[in-house]
């Protein structure tokens, strides 16, 4: 949901800056290839030297004592419930939720700056670390355990005939959220060096908070030389390209950093503070909005179009401060292809499906209205743009590196033989993992293709000691018992109704389809979590037989399970990705991250149970159309049938779909590719009424406007986003109080 930022932080720091030098000497296409040997070799060294600096540096932080501290456990938790009920807040209303990453770390650095003369040790970047990642962890358990959609489905929306509706009470839906609420965690650890340390991918979301964090904390030199957001898109692109960071930004001595020290102090003070204020004031105006929406429930709805599109096709203004603040975030080309899909499903398709008596039930009615009937269409296109993503996810490789796999290996058939190569026998001239530099090359006679070894054009990046790093075993033991732990409270819960079967293929293609889950974020900053449930509601399909009178039932418990999975590990890899860029211990997040994990499972199913017993749900304020999203795809998955002529329009809407996602993909970092149409938001702008997608756009233009328009850096709309978002969210929480008393508005 950030925009894509790149994953270099760590050369502000003194003693990283190395790294860029590095790379930017690898890919200076200046370079003259027929360089002296001693050229190279005192380069070799220099070189060496720099990465043990780096390596002392991520040594001395990791070290810290502040990188697991109770006190940064117990403030992370303290802000994960509050984003907890935000985000619970928002999901049941239109099933959007966020991290709040950077929100976290702002408001842990405010409240340990307002205490910091009553604490015995500072707070440091590396705390600031556990204290969001404790946050996230707690935020994100609305979703992460089905409260904002697969939950509503089962409680509300099942009919008899499907065994429903199923009504679970609290101590229930607690050991669910704790059965599922762990296994992610453990698969993302195994997938840090490969993604993190050797690919470098980008993470954009958790190298944006790392580089909030590292100006919060005072790191502002270099924020001073040039747009920190545009540093970041400068630096998201191939690792090997050059940087073209000045001599001036590389080199950084003790001399100047000495001279500038108590300007920079007196500019950290005041960037910080402007911060936190205009959090505040954005809190404050958001809080006052909805506080008033409770005694005039008008304000969700204005009829800015008027009154005949108001009532009869439900096109109003939802004018809260929060659904603007998600705009902003979600940024203007994501929000313009909501517009689109409002467009098209409330302005063309709900007419049509209405006029013509496809959907003769009133508009806004999930069963009979064309409210229900435009989901079937948005739900074509979530799976289109779902398979044709995840399949190139899937083909990518085998397209980029098939041709010169296939080669060597044809070519290591023809010199050795069928026989020893099964035996793995290595012959003279073969590559191997590491070679001598002085080692003379003999495979230069071999007629390969040549290439670059990328080991040596694209070392990996240094990591932190071995003993702050997660144990295997701890690994291994831990995926293990929360395997477990996950089928044990599936049969708890549910009972006969899941056979245990159902619940290990479930688990095991989440363990799959995470994977690709955490490289997708990694490259774009979107985890497709929810294409990663239809494909294993799709897939579930085809292995429960739609006789089964539990199918629907165990439908969308695997699509859970599988969410849960890539949402958790997808998590975990943000904040690792923050964590490894300012030196943070990776143990001590990980640990702090079961913990928030724990404790968001059990407050997000108490404030779920709040929410329902105060207030109608699904109605009113609170639609769960993500709920209707996933029991219409379980139904359509399991043969239950569609409205009248729903199949041929979500037939069609799926095949253009595919084809435009396709064409997103072909046109990756082409200028035209943001006019291309992305099928989720298209989705996300028909299954949500046009309310609450207005309100959005409005946040995107204002995004453009700021960023594009007037060229100014990004950090201070986020902030005020992050503002708009928390004060609604907490104050929510005064309207949930004043419901439940029946207090009386208008």
């Amino acid at each position: 949901m950030a925009p894509d930022r790149g994953s270099s932080f760590l050369a502000n720091s003194p003693k990283y800056k190395a790294i860029a030098r590095e790379h930017s000497i690898h890919s200076n296409e200046g370079l003259d290839p027929l360089d002296d040997h001693d050229g190279e070799a005192d380069q070799g060294d220099q070189e060496s030297h720099q990465r043990e600096e780096v390596n002392q540096f991520l040594a001395e932080r990791a070290d810290e004592d502040q990188n697991f501290t109770l006190r940064g456990v117990l403030v992370g938790l303290a802000i994960g419930v509050i984003i907890c009920f935000s985000n619970t807040y928002f999901g049941l209303q239109t099933g959007w939720v966020s991290g709040m990453a950077m929100p976290a770390a702002l408001i842990g650095f405010a409240f340990f700056k307002t205490v910091a003369k009553h604490i015995n040790y500072p707070f440091t970047p590396v705390e600031n670390v556990l204290v969001q990642t404790v946050a996230g962890a707690v935020g994100t358990m609305p979703l992460g355990c089905g409260f904002v959609g697969v939950l509503p489905a089962l409680n509300y929306l099942l009919t008899p005939e499907e065994n429903g509706p199923l009504i679970l009470s609290t101590w229930k839906l607690m050991v669910w959220a704790i059965g599922i609420c762990f296994f992610g965690v453990f698969i993302a650890v195994p997938l840090r060096r490969e993604v993190l340390i050797r690919e470098k991918l980008k993470f954009p979301s958790g190298t944006a908070t790392a580089l909030m964090i590292g100006v919060l904390h005072g790191n502002t030199r270099e924020a001073k030389r040039e747009d920190p957001m545009e540093t970041f898109r400068r630096r998201s692109q191939d690792a090997c390209r050059s940087l073209d960071v000045s001599e001036n930004t590389i080199r950084s001595t003790a001399e100047e950093h000495h001279s500038n020290r108590e300007a920079q102090g007196q500019d950290h003070r005041d960037d910080w503070k402007a911060q936190i204020r205009l959090l505040v004031i954005a809190f404050g105006l958001s809080a006052i909005y909805t506080l008033a929406s409770y005694f005039i429930p008008q304000l969700h709805g204005v009829p800015i179009l008027g009154l005949g599109l108001a009532n009869n096709w439900l096109w109003t203004l939802n004018p809260s401060p929060a659904y603007v603040g998600q705009g902003i975030i979600m940024g203007p080309a994501t929000t313009i292809h909501m517009l689109l899909g409002a467009i098209v499903g409330w302005g063309i398709l709900s007419p049509l499906a209405k006029m013509n008596g496809w959907a003769p039930g009133p508009v806004g009615d999930w069963g009979t209205g064309s409210k229900g009937w435009i989901v079937w269409v948005s739900l074509a296109i979530m799976l289109a743009d779902s398979i044709v993503s995840l399949g190139w996810l899937v083909l990518r490789p085998i397209i980029y590196h098939g041709p010169q796999i296939t080669f060597e290996l044809r070519e290591r058939l023809r010199r050795e033989g069928l026989t020893d190569m099964l035996r793995f026998k290595s012959s003279k001239g073969d590559y191997t993992p590491l070679r001598d530099s002085s080692s003379p090359d003999t495979s230069s006679n071999l007629p390969l293709p040549k290439r670059k070894d990328t080991s040596e054009t694209n070392p990996p990046e240094p990591d932190a000691p071995p003993s702050h790093l997660i144990p295997t075993r701890v690994v291994l033991i831990g995926l293990l018992l929360s395997i477990i732990l996950c089928t044990v409270a599936v049969h708890i819960v549910f009972g006969s109704l899941v056979p245990l079967h159902a619940t290990l293929i479930a688990i095991l293609l989440a363990l799959l389809l995470s994977v690709m889950g955490v490289r997708a974020l990694g490259e774009t900053d979107l985890n497709p979590v929810s294409g990663i449930s239809k494909l294993t509601q799709l897939f579930f399909a085809l292995i429960i037989p739609a006789s089964n009178k539990n199918s629907v039932i165990i439908n969308l418990l695997a699509g859970a399970i599988s969410e849960s999975g890539a949402l958790q590990a997808g998590d975990m890899m943000q904040d690792l990705k923050t964590g490894h860029l300012l030196g943070a211990a990776p143990r001590a997040q990980f640990y702090g991250q079961l913990i928030g994990s724990f404790v968001g499972a059990i407050v997000s199913a108490a404030v779920y149970q709040l929410y329902t017993s105060v207030y109608e749900i699904p109605g009113g304020m609170f639609q769960v159309p993500t709920g209707y999203v996933w029991i219409f795809t379980a139904r359509l998955v399991t043969g239950k049938g569609l409205p009248y002529m729903a199949w041929q329009w979500a037939l069609g809407a799926g095949l253009i779909f595919a084809l435009l996602t396709a064409g997103r993909i072909v046109g990756q970092g082409k200028p035209w590719q943001p006019w291309i149409p992305g099928g989720i938001a298209v989705a996300v702008g028909m299954y949500n009424v046009p309310s609450f997608t207005l309100a959005r756009t409005i946040g995107g233009l204002v995004s453009w406007y700021w960023c594009s328009y007037r060229g100014r850096e990004e950090a201070p709309v986020i902030v005020l986003a992050s503002g708009l978002i928390l004060g609604e969210g907490v104050l929510s929480i005064v309207n949930l109080v004043l419901a439940s008393l029946k207090v009386p508005h208008l």
